[in-house]
């Protein structure tokens, strides 16, 4: 039972909320843009709104911030962390996403029997403060509500 209650960590249940509602959010938000897909092809899709890597990586930072303290070397990584995988998914993945839907272009364009790359796509900086919000106010909820 003792090993059941370590996995019940407000870490890793900020964690797993975050990500789970992150992607039922996306789906509504596809559903009602009318370019929704399959539940589970949806799940593992890349952009959106809202940013489920923000959501998770904030889930997180929150629960470290609140349980270990801002003064800690977890928070201070856990910080690091967020930063680079936010400034990622807005500059690195979101840039490369649109260098990929080009180049797609070019190839139809072309008619080239070149096969068409996979497109993922990276976040605005919209997508990723909502994911934000997001993950601050689960990981608040799994601070408070998970011992």
């Amino acid at each position: 039972m003792s090993f059941l209650m370590g996995f019940l960590s407000p870490y890793l249940v900020a964690f797993v909320v975050a990500l789970l509602v992150a992607h039922i959010i996306k789906y509504l938000v596809d559903i009602a843009n009318k370019t929704a897909t399959d539940p589970i092809h949806q799940f593992f899709t890349t952009g959106g709104m809202p940013s489920a890597h923000a959501a998770t990586i904030m889930s997180v930072w929150v629960v470290i911030l609140l349980k270990d303290g801002a003064s800690s070397g977890l928070f201070g990584l856990a910080t690091v962390v967020a930063a680079i995988i936010m400034l990622d998914a807005i500059k690195v993945r979101r840039s490369s996403g649109e260098q990929g839907l080009s180049l797609s272009a070019l190839i139809k364009e072309q008619h080239s029997k070149v096969s068409l790359p996979r497109v993922a796509q990276g976040h605005t900086p919209l997508q990723v403060g909502v994911g934000m919000v997001l993950g601050l106010v689960i990981g608040a909820l799994a601070y408070f509500f998970v011992k």
